[in-house]
């Protein structure tokens, strides 16, 4: 019997936009924000309201070329472009994923033993286990659904927001651009936009379209069935703008949460997203620590999957492996033995003198300058007609698009002008 309420309805309607977009709040996220309100306050806000459309805008292309041409990212560069830009690329988002991959376990299990105590390395290898055991042996449509119900977790900071008490006119006026030519500012500028606009975003988003077209036997890359565009458009449009609107609103939440309570209270040394929970309980009570905390796992569980098997789609794409989380381990065995080793990897982090809670907020620096080169090949790609057949990315969209690169390109170019000088 199908459930008919409007949750599982919702549930039912919206696909990988929506989970894109919550998996993008990861605890490297939840550190990078946590650490943009501590160290600047409210004024800091207005990047996420700016980043929306630039991050929407981003999401849908890559969409829109899995949907369209029945391949990932990685399976249009293999076909269409040089084996050296492919193997650059994807070399790059496999050791952004890795990295990334260990500072949100690292602080997924900082986050427990704040909770209830214990060694922290036991907690990275459970949740890593616990990660690679879902995606690989769950059936993909109980797998999906559970990613769903996990994006949950990221209300608890709204929650926090609440409990921190938010000066609301001191936040509205954080929502007013105000550019400062600094390294501390240009830095949590490509920070922020290295967390929202992620090239493991791209892979992953592009890649579920595919899955979800192949789960459907009526459903065809648009390239060869034009008839089914528009709807397919539709959709993809509503899910992406819920899924990116979702991401952005926890992330200004935490902006705001840590603002109030951190920042004003003079508190501006936050490295991690633990450092920002440990923070928040003499300031905003322990109620606010707890949620902060738990929001941290939720996320990570979330996160987690994601970044390992959008380096797995990309890998095995690559190599042209068959791929899939929709196939049993048996009939994709490369394809699955990449994302065990991206997490594996990851897991290994917390074993070397690589400072895992440094490697949080830089992964998302490192995610902000992987992000250039193959957001200029994906928006290349999207304008080719013999890729995209009668759907190349074209009017607004591609403005978008293009802006949301340059975005990201500048702000990586301020960086690297502050360290030179």
């Amino acid at each position: 019997m199908i459930a008919k309420g409007p949750f599982q309805r919702f549930l039912r309607t919206i696909g990988p936009g929506f989970i894109t977009g919550a998996s993008d709040d990861d605890p490297s996220g939840i550190g990078t924000y946590s650490q943009a309100g501590a160290q600047l306050g409210f004024t800091i806000g207005w990047t996420m309201v700016v980043a929306f459309p630039l991050m929407a805008a981003i999401q849908e292309i890559s969409a829109r070329i899995g949907r369209t041409t029945g391949k990932g990212i990685s399976g249009n560069l293999v076909r269409y472009y040089p084996r050296a830009l492919l193997c650059f690329i994807v070399t790059l988002l496999f050791i952004a994923n890795v990295i990334n991959i260990g500072a949100d376990l690292s602080a997924m299990a900082d986050s427990l033993k704040l909770l209830v105590g214990g060694p922290s390395s036991v907690y990275v290898i459970g949740f890593a286990s616990v990660c690679v055991a879902a995606i690989v042996f769950l059936d993909y449509s109980r797998y999906v659904t559970i990613l769903k119900w996990t994006t949950l977790s990221l209300f608890a900071y709204v929650v926090a927001m609440f409990a921190a008490k938010v000066s609301w006119s001191d936040a509205a006026r954080g929502l007013i651009p105000q550019i400062q030519w600094s390294g501390t500012f240009l830095t949590t500028l490509l920070a922020i936009l290295g967390t929202t606009i992620s090239p493991y975003l791209f892979f992953w988003q592009a890649s579920q379209e595919v899955e979800e077209e192949e789960a459907k036997p009526a459903a065809k890359p648009l390239k060869w069935a034009p008839w089914q565009a528009a709807r397919a458009f539709q959709r993809i449009r509503a899910d992406t703008l819920v899924g990116m609107a979702l991401s952005n609103l926890i992330g200004l939440a935490i902006i705001f949460t840590t603002a109030a309570a951190l920042h004003n209270a003079g508190v501006t040394d936050i490295a991690s997203s633990t450092d920002a929970a440990k923070a928040l309980e003499p300031v905003a009570g322990k109620f606010a620590f707890i949620i902060f905390s738990a929001g941290i796992i939720g996320t990570g569980l979330l996160a987690v999957p994601v970044l390992a098997g959008s380096a797995a789609f990309a890998v095995g794409e690559a190599f042209h492996w068959k791929v899939g989380l929709s196939r049993k381990p048996k009939e994709a065995v490369a394809f699955y033995a990449t994302l065990a080793a991206a997490a594996a990897l990851g897991t290994g982090i917390m074993f070397t003198p690589i400072d895992p809670i440094k490697a949080l907020y830089w992964s998302a620096v490192i995610n902000g300058m992987c992000a250039v080169p193959v957001m200029i090949v994906m928006m290349l790609m999207a304008g080719r007609a013999d890729i995209m057949g009668k759907f190349p990315v074209q009017g607004w969209l591609r403005l978008l698009g293009w802006l949301s690169t340059a975005a990201m390109g500048l702000a990586t170019l301020g960086l690297a002008l502050q360290w030179v000088i």
